[in-house]
């Protein structure tokens, strides 16, 4: 029996979506914790994105703790209005949870790649170095912060007596 059935957790991908690459996080099971994965390769939204996607989404499906939900980071101005990506955005979201049968949430990602090229000029001096993680860097930023959105039942004060 799998851990998602015992318990009833799965993890959530989170991804930062862009017009040649796709970076890609992972929460843990309890859904606490995200981590950088990948920056996956793409020849564009209008390319092969949407499979691309779907495939790194369907092996993490295929793992013993499954993926209950994906995590898009959606664009916007510093402004909060759409910008240009935004309305495509919304499009490949629409179509990733349509094709994936998982929940798609869309979460803002202002300023996501600046704190994690931020973070990642602590630990590496190199740039070309950095330049790599980046995107999967992002990504675990808009996933942390959606998981970080979310109340905790541990949280929530229960008003019925004991």
């Amino acid at each position: 029996m799998a851990v998602r059935e015992l318990y009833g957790v799965a993890r959530i991908v989170g991804l930062d979506v862009g017009e040649r690459r796709i970076g890609v996080a992972i929460s843990d099971a309890t859904g606490m914790l995200a981590r950088p994965v990948a920056t996956l390769r793409t020849t564009g939204l209008d390319g092969n994105a949407l499979d691309v996607a779907l495939a790194e989404v369907g092996r993490f499906a295929a793992e013993e703790d499954g993926v209950a939900a994906i995590v898009v980071g959606l664009p916007r101005r510093l402004d909060g209005t759409a910008s240009a990506m935004t309305r495509r955005l919304e499009i490949f979201a629409d179509r990733l949870g349509t094709r994936s049968a998982r929940p798609v949430i869309l979460q803002d990602e202002r300023l996501t790649s600046v704190d994690a090229e931020s973070r990642l000029a602590t630990r590496s001096k190199d740039w070309r170095n950095r330049k790599d993680r980046l995107d999967a860097a992002a990504a675990a930023i808009i996933l942390q912060d959606y998981l970080d959105s979310r109340p905790r039942e541990s949280d929530q004060v229960s008003l019925d007596p004991p």
